[in-house]
């Protein structure tokens, strides 16, 4: 699953922008060539970290099966030009790879005593210690690309959780299991600083984020009305990371990482919204994509947030035997939301009299 701190390789190229923008022009012209590109760079130094990895048990081989498709879906997206949907891939597979390769650097008794291990998870603590408080709804403020801004903060978010959470998950299964989650809160620190060197020299202006607890509230009730047989047993699945987004962006929300918590809950709403039909004519769907592509394009405002959905929508229709069902959901559910939450809130909706009735569904997923 997850991995350690690295250090950048190439710290000029880090700080370069996400837009592929160059160095200053007397830097370029001393340099006399085009300046490298970090997201690629990024890219590729995660691919030579997995490709040197040499862990032989059962968590290093499920890094190395699932971090090396994430890390070529990255590698895809930025070949066509999708450098947010690049860097979005990206985060999934480091978290993957860094994690494993935190893990294989423990020694073996850290990985199989109680007791080193907890000294690990107290040193790892001491080392991230400030980061381990509630964030300020200002820490990714220097980020001006809204979409840059809203991967960093959901990323950053799932720190503290991660690395609490470690601790128990390592005594009551075992240290390796512990430290897999320590990985994956180091790893996904590092992923949010990264994305702060991303931030592009030329921005259109921010959009003013509001809480979204209304939508949230909206949001959670549509997805419980819909918790019902047959859906609820045969997509189990989606159903818990549906809820599960939704509650990140909750946290988020009331953190202040407003961008975070924006994307979240969209994440949430693209899948559920895979629960619904797919569009059957694709060609309407790439269609409609492209016009609303174009509207993104001639605001005035950083529609970035709304252009990362609608290139997963593009992605997912230039797949091989795509049945459409993502783009959908995407045209469909999110890309409404996410005009709606950039306007004003929606009217509260009344609490229910003291007669009215509550129905309360527990859901249990199996493997925690």
């Amino acid at each position: 699953m997850w991995t350690k701190r690295l250090i950048l390789a190439a710290v000029t190229a880090a700080l370069l922008p996400l837009s592929g923008g160059a160095l200053p022009a007397s830097a370029s012209r001393l340099a006399g060539t085009r300046p490298p590109d970090p997201l690629a760079a990024e890219i590729e130094r995660w691919a030579a970290v997995l490709e040197k990895s040499t862990g032989a048990d059962e968590i290093s081989a499920d890094a190395r099966k699932n971090g090396g498709p994430a890390l070529e879906r990255a590698r895809q997206a930025l070949r066509e030009g999708r450098r947010l949907l690049a860097l979005q891939r990206l985060g999934s597979a480091r978290m993957q790879i860094e994690a494993a390769e935190y893990l294989e650097k423990r020694t073996a008794g850290q990985r199989k005593d109680v007791t080193l291990f907890e000294a690990e998870w107290k040193r790892v603590g001491r080392s991230i210690q400030a980061d381990l408080s509630a964030p300020s709804p200002d820490r990714f403020a220097s980020v001006r690309s809204a979409a840059i801004r809203a991967i960093a903060e959901s990323t950053f978010g799932q720190v503290r959780p991660h690395y609490e959470a470690s601790l128990d998950y390592g005594r009551s299964t075992t240290p390796d299991s512990g430290l897999i989650y320590l990985g994956t809160a180091l790893s996904q620190r590092e992923f949010a600083e990264f994305c702060r060197t991303l931030s592009p020299e030329r921005a259109a202006h921010a959009p003013r984020m509001r809480s979204l607890a209304p939508e949230l509230d909206r949001f959670e009730a549509r997805l419980l009305a819909a918790y019902r047989p047959p859906a609820s047993i045969d997509r189990h699945t989606d159903f818990i990371i549906s809820s599960a987004s939704l509650k990140d962006a909750r946290e988020l929300d009331a953190a202040g990482l407003r961008y975070g918590a924006l994307l979240r809950y969209l994440q949430a709403a693209q899948r559920f919204g895979t629960l619904g039909p797919p569009e059957t004519d694709l060609a309407a769907l790439k269609t409609r994509l492209a016009e609303i592509q174009s509207a993104l394009a001639a605001s005035a405002s950083d529609e970035s947030v709304g252009r990362l959905f609608v290139e997963a929508a593009q992605a997912d229709l230039s797949t091989e035997g795509s049945t459409g069902v993502a783009a959908s959901a995407i045209v469909r559910d999110v890309l409404p939301l996410y005009t709606a939450a950039l306007g004003p809130p929606p009217p509260v909706a009344a609490r229910p009299g003291p007669e009215a009735t509550v129905t309360v569904t527990l859901v249990r997923w199996p493997y925690t």
